[in-house]
């Protein structure tokens, strides 16, 4: 079992996180990893609440100050009115503050040197200090937190479509994306958030990482190289 040393906590750190900073090929503490995940739940479930929100919870609302008879009726033979209606809008500075920091602590997570960078590691490899340490290869993880990433800047994107019509318009010198309007559909975000969310429950609660499957499968139809667990036994026996 491996103890924390506050006094060190680099070293502490990479006993916990990493089984040797000098791998070659980096193993990660799983345990820690799961911890990591649940602690990371947070960020889809808000969405799901905020997605849920946008798609179901705005509608038109008449305010009754102006109501016109325009003297026509529709195919029914409903007559038709001119109204003042109002609708919420929304401000996105949370939510997008909240997808920055998940984007940020997808890619810190990626790399044995930006790792130490996040405050969920740290957190999780604390946590995950007195349990046994469970040592898998990265490479897997970085493919599944590669998914999470294209995910979140797929939710960046429905939050701010102007700016990346802009960014893409300016980029290939021609208008291919509206600047003006939402050319993505309301529900396919949320959809993907209850994705992002089933994945980051297998992995969290039943220590099964989709995106590491998916990963296994490419190697062995030899897409990749890198070691998985899947394609490897891998068995460091207890740690120390």
């Amino acid at each position: 079992m491996t103890n924390f040393n506050a006094k060190q906590p680099v070293q502490a750190m990479g006993l916990l996180w990493f089984r040797s900073r000098d791998d070659v090929t980096p193993f990660i503490n799983d345990t820690a990893v799961r911890i990591r995940a649940g602690i990371m739940m947070a960020v889809p479930v808000f969405m799901v609440f905020t997605l849920l929100d946008i798609v179901f919870g705005t509608r038109w609302v008449v305010t009754g100050e102006v109501i016109t008879d325009t003297f026509e009726t529709d195919f029914d033979g409903r007559i038709l009115y001119m109204v003042e209606a109002v609708r919420r809008t929304y401000d996105y500075t949370l939510q997008t503050g909240i997808l920055f920091y998940a984007l940020f602590e997808m890619l810190a997570g990626m790399s044995v040197k930006t790792a130490y960078l996040s405050p969920t590691i740290w957190l999780s490899s604390w946590l995950a200090r007195r349990s046994k340490a469970v040592w898998k290869p990265l490479a897997p993880k970085r493919f599944a937190w590669t998914i999470g990433t294209c995910m979140i800047g797929f939710c960046l994107i429905f939050f701010h479509p102007e700016k990346f019509a802009a960014a893409v318009n300016f980029v290939l010198r021609t208008p291919v994306l509206p600047t003006t309007e939402q050319y993505l559909a309301r529900w396919l975000p949320l959809v993907m958030v209850w994705v992002c969310l089933g994945f980051m429950w297998l992995e969290a609660v039943l220590g099964y990482c989709l995106g590491c499957e998916l990963h296994a499968l490419l190697v062995k139809v030899g897409l990749f190289t890198q070691e998985c667990e899947a394609c490897h036994n891998l068995d460091f026996g207890p740690s120390s």
